[in-house]
């Protein structure tokens, strides 16, 4: 069954919860009153209500008993008490989804039904502007079809894979967490260019069109990284001497850290 026959329900309206609803309506996957979303914060729902036109409610049974499936849009450290406070509510028929990092799908399935069909999802900052990478995995009890609306839900966000569940450190180490690490990057490159005489707005707006163009290449072109950059460094170049000056620097080893570091404190969050 497609998404747009099921009802949608979103408990947790922050920058993500936001995102998927704004990313669900604008693909048309799913209509505005078949879409039920909760959160503590009722003048942020009413906001929400009059921008998109769903249903809101401050009570997550409403979402709950309203939603063929339920995404989980908490945060990780609330996640336990949030599934406590509907556990009665769920049943085998209910789609439960998690964007909860460090969270494995069996501490879910533990506090509502060992029945209970769950999917884990980590996506990324990057949904809040329809460019989210997205991994999907599967709980025990979840089909490949609950797979596949998870997929479709996420790639209105962005670009969606499915992955093993004890891959999903790995995922928060590449793509969760990744934005934050692309971030200062940009903000160098910009910084190297007024050092260079370049006005901010300009160098920044040049820096980040670059990391753009570079991932759009990867992506579409389907050649490896380095395959691309020995097509912008010449003999003797200005290229090759930039990057002479990053690998002496350690970048390549800063960027894997940080990714190893990442997926270590993901895994620490999931015990």
């Amino acid at each position: 069954m497609h998404l747009e026959n099921k009802k949608v329900g979103i408990i947790g309206t922050g920058k993500m919860g936001q995102s998927l609803l704004r990313g669900i309506i604008r693909a048309g996957k799913a209509k505005p009153a078949n879409i039920y979303a909760s959160d503590v914060y009722e003048p942020a729902l009413q906001a929400l209500k009059s921008e998109l036109g769903i249903n809101v409610s401050t009570n997550n049974f409403d979402t709950v008993d309203n939603s063929d499936l339920i995404i989980l849009a908490v945060k990780p450290q609330i996640l336990r008490n949030v599934l406590r406070g509907f556990a009665d509510h769920i049943n085998e028929h209910k789609l439960i989804i998690s964007i909860a990092a460090g969270v494995p799908a069996s501490t879910i399935e533990e506090e509502l039904h060992e029945d209970t069909r769950v999917i884990r999802v980590m996506p990324n900052i990057a949904a809040t502007v329809g460019e989210a990478a997205s991994a999907v995995s599967t709980g025990k009890n979840a089909s490949a079809e609950d797979a596949e609306i998870a997929m479709e839900i996420f790639s209105s966000v962005g670009s969606a894979a499915l992955v093993p569940e004890h891959l999903m450190d790995a995922v928060t180490g590449v793509s969760g967490s990744g934005p934050a690490y692309i971030f200062p990057v940009i903000e160098a490159m910009a910084d190297g260019g007024v050092l260079e005489g370049l006005d901010r707005e300009s160098a920044q707006k040049l820096a980040a069109q670059t990391v753009l163009g570079a991932a759009k290449m990867v992506l579409e072109t389907k050649k490896h990284p380095a395959e691309l950059k020995d097509m912008v460094t010449s003999p003797a170049g200005t290229t090759i001497h930039g990057v002479h000056a990053l690998e002496k620097n350690g970048v390549r080893a800063a960027f894997t850290d940080a990714v190893m570091a990442s997926a270590k404190r993901s895994r620490e969050m999931g015990k």
